[in-house]
């Protein structure tokens, strides 16, 4: 059961949402998980969804699940793009990865409305800017 596992603290790890901008001008959105560790992260498997109320509606995404084998150390990898219409509701990244044998375990939760242009701060490792969740 998930209660008898000995889930280590987690350390070094961010989800980033990001923006750069393509060849028409436009703004483009993606998911990045960094790893600022000095060490891989092996079988990093990432659920991601989103979920909140619209227009007086309850919403929910569809949940979508991302794996790598291997996240380098000091380097980032992209999850998915990332609609800047689901920015008002919860946007939630639940990762789970391997250090050695030991696993461990973090959810990310971007509240609505925490993805705008006065949270954006340069992300140094994406040389974008974005919000950083830690």
């Amino acid at each position: 059961m998930k209660k008898d596992i000995d889930f280590g603290a987690v350390e070094g790890i961010a989800i980033a949402i990001a923006t750069k901008t393509n060849d028409e001008g436009e703004a483009i959105w993606n998911v990045y998980l960094l790893n600022n560790n000095s060490y891989p992260l092996e079988n990093v498997l990432i659920t991601s969804k989103g979920y909140g109320v619209m227009k007086g509606q309850e919403v929910q995404t569809s949940v979508l699940r991302h794996m790598f084998e291997r996240v380098e150390p000091k380097s980032s990898v992209q999850i998915e793009p990332i609609d800047p219409g689901i920015f008002h509701i919860n946007n939630e990244y639940w990762v789970s990865y391997y250090i050695d044998r030991q696993i461990f375990d973090k959810k990310f939760v971007f509240v609505p409305d925490s993805i705008t242009e006065e949270n954006l701060i340069d992300i140094g490792m994406l040389q974008q800017r974005g919000v950083l969740h830690s």
